[in-house]
């Protein structure tokens, strides 16, 4: 089985790609940086050989770029799971972030799950299955100071995610939008997490992949996970 996997270099893109490599699925993975991509791929590889996997790097805020990655994706066949995760996160309020901060957030965080989307779910829709993913976020449900474009950017995924579940149902293709809380990935890096107050990576892997396991009648429409102690 294909599963694509963006921002698959590092934080939970890279901890889903290893979960799903763990069962033996082949892996298509893009991020931006060639080298960190390829980086990552070979330490999959080395911890489960009987893995096969593809890579290409690729800027998805780009259109063109997006476009270009979902061709290749459909070259080595159509996707079981696709799991929409690229993304950028750029903190401040909306009267005080950077000028075009938002356009910055909505081209990586919904335009790039959006291109991709449109051009593999009608090849899923042909084969009468599928399961699509978008990472959302906490910010995605409300707001909160400090989240600006990002919690925009976020609600806006959201809502393509609720769209797209309504336009699937009917053909088989499955849609989980993912919701976490605080996760230590390079958005809390230098975090002092030893007394684990914030999720782990893997946290959100164990989620996603459960999902994927029920039966072709069942979906889990939306994943909510915090840290136990809750939001910070």
């Amino acid at each position: 089985m294909n599963i694509v996997i963006t921002g698959a270099s590092r934080g939970i893109g890279n901890a889903v790609a290893k979960k799903f490599a763990a069962a033996g699925y082949t892996l298509l993975l893009c991020s931006r940086k060639k080298e960190t991509l390829e980086e990552a791929a070979m330490d999959i590889k080395i911890t489960f050989p009987q893995c096969e996997i593809f890579t290409m790097a690729a800027n998805l805020a780009d259109k063109t770029e997006a476009c270009s990655f979902a061709d290749w994706c459909l070259s080595h066949g159509i996707p079981d799971i696709l799991i929409n995760n690229a993304g950028g996160f750029l903190p401040g309020n909306i009267l005080e972030e950077a000028e075009g901060a938002l356009e910055d957030m909505m081209n990586n965080n919904v335009f790039s799950a959006y291109y991709i989307t449109r051009k593999i779910a009608p090849m899923m829709i042909k084969n009468g299955s599928g399961h699509i993913f978008n990472i959302c976020s906490v910010a995605s449900l409300k707001a909160y100071d400090g989240g600006g474009g990002y919690s925009i950017s976020k609600f806006a995924l959201n809502g393509f995610s609720q769209n797209l579940r309504n336009e699937l149902k009917p053909h088989g293709v499955k849609v989980t939008a993912v919701f976490p809380g605080a996760v230590l990935t390079d958005s809390w890096q230098g975090f002092d997490n030893s007394t684990g107050r914030i999720m782990e990576v893997n946290d959100v892997a164990e989620m996603i992949y459960a999902a994927t396991k029920l039966s072709a009648q069942a979906v889990v429409e939306d994943i909510v996970i915090r840290p136990q102690l809750g939001d910070l």
